[in-house]
């Protein structure tokens, strides 16, 4: 073999890679709503005339709209993913495919990715800067995303890898993620994508007064939990409320001299301020979710790039979330069983996923949902969730503006929080409370056919969708 894979074009590399009909290929969604390789892949596979394809992304964003004509004209007749954004969720949900989709956790992904129940035949890696021989990297480049976490078990486990960058270097990047060793194929095009888009919907501490007080109530949960002690390892979103909580956080933390153990999960800068300020020794970072992240991961190597797999795989020897003490987690509905909604909104469609959430919450030793009670004029508190991407058995508390709803199976932890004099509430009140202020609202009407399978992360059958009519 020469000393380098560059081929000419991402057409060159689909035709060597062997890629037929009918087969699966893959993609990563550290580029999130700035990926441009999705998009470019696919129109290359239309125009080479490949048909039925299944494609696994671990991520499906608003950008990837052009996936609906992809499918509308047969070239892509599965799809499998972890999230799916509004604007392609909203096609699923009226059915365009005819066969449903298949949802997975963060974890789950790469699990049966790893066990051999979801084969990849052809695997994409959108990679800000590879070598000549596809040693590659997210941390460098004019697109620079991070880590690369959710790309390794697709790069280790596919038959055929393809690396496309637009920051080709000399052979070799000391520095690399994914190890030449997997790969096949490289391709150099003028940008993979906007990095700018990276960054997640809220990355800015909320200034909502509503928002601020769950934060408050949030934090002080975590305080009176008995979990905030030297060790402590933390995950929380990059909503504005949990974004708020963790400043908190930061504080109390700082205040008592408490010293955690690791940040944990999509990694923002709030989380870096806390590992730069000494409440954590470590972050393990399987995507960044701003570019203030982008940078640590690139110059503080106690900022550590994790594999999904390390993250939160329930068929490894033990992953990251196995050893969480706290995480806090959004919702678009939670049940009085403590089931969680976040694949789909209230009237059915499919806007989400479970990305870790489902993960965290089995594995961490608190898992709070943290949201607002009510939203666009309904309670948020239902009694059955229109889908469950979380069991209730895994979430311990509910934190809303109106009070505190901890789960019956934590009855400890509840007589600590009334101890500290936190306003805590049963679930079926808050309920209440919610639908005096906004009315009880009208049963949601659902078409018969399942539109997507939600996996739990051992890969059973959580829950199924249906369409919307």
């Amino acid at each position: 073999m020469n000393n380098s894979k560059v081929v000419s074009s991402i057409k060159e590399a689909i035709q060597l890679a062997g890629l037929k009909d009918g087969m699966t290929i893959s993609f990563h969604h550290h580029l999130r709503n700035g990926d441009y390789v999705l998009n470019m892949v696919m129109d290359a596979v239309a125009d080479l005339g490949i048909k039925d394809l299944n494609v696994n992304a671990s991520s499906v964003f608003d950008t990837h709209e052009p996936l609906i004509g992809h499918i509308k004209n047969h070239v892509v007749t599965g799809l499998e993913a972890d999230y799916i954004g509004g604007v392609v969720g909203r096609a699923i949900s009226h059915g365009v495919l005819d066969k449903p989709v298949t949802f997975r956790s963060h974890g789950g992904r790469p699990s049966d990715i790893e066990q051999g129940r979801s084969p990849i035949d052809v695997a994409f890696v959108a990679a800000p800067t590879s070598d000549t021989m596809g040693n590659c990297s997210g941390k460098y480049g004019k697109s620079a995303c991070g880590s690369l976490g959710y790309a390794f078990a697709d790069a280790m486990y596919a038959k055929k890898v393809i690396v496309i960058t637009d920051n080709l270097v000399p052979y070799p990047l000391a520095d690399f993620s994914i190890s030449e060793i997997y790969v096949d194929y490289v391709v150099q095009v003028e940008s993979i994508g906007n990095p700018a888009g990276i960054v997640s919907g809220t990355t800015k501490i909320t200034r909502d007064p509503v928002g601020l007080v769950m934060a408050q109530y949030a934090a002080k949960v975590i305080e009176h939990s008995g979990l905030l002690k030297d060790g402590m390892s933390f995950q929380t979103g990059a909503g504005g409320a949990s974004l708020a909580a963790a400043k908190y956080l930061k504080d109390i933390m700082l205040e008592k001299g408490i010293k955690g153990s690791y940040g944990l999960g999509g990694i923002t800068s709030y989380m870096v301020d806390m590992l730069n300020a000494g409440c954590f020794e470590a972050l393990l970072d399987v995507q960044c979710f701003d570019l203030g992240a982008v940078e640590s991961i690139r110059t503080n190597p106690r900022h550590r790039e994790v594999t999904a797999s390390h993250y939160a795989s329930p068929s490894v020897r033990s992953s990251a979330v196995d050893s969480l003490d706290v995480v806090i987690l959004g919702a678009t509905q939670i049940d009085t069983d403590f089931n969680v909604n976040v694949h789909t909104d209230s009237n059915g469609y499919i806007m989400g996923g479970s990305g870790g959430h489902s993960d965290t919450a089995a594995g961490a030793k608190m898992a709070m949902i943290i949201a607002p009670l009510t939203r666009a004029r309904l309670s948020i508190v239902v009694d059955r969730v229109l889908t469950v991407s979380t069991p209730g058995s895994t979430i311990d508390v509910l934190v809303t503006q109106r009070g505190i709803a901890v789960n019956p199976r934590q009855q400890e932890l509840k007589e600590r929080l009334q101890k500290a004099g936190l306003p805590i509430v049963e679930i079926q009140d808050l309920k209440r409370i919610a639908e005096e202020l906004t009315g009880t609202p009208k049963p949601i009407h659902l078409g018969d056919k399942v539109v997507a399978n939600v996996l739990y992360r051992d890969g059973s059958l959580l829950d199924t969708i249906k369409s919307v009519d």
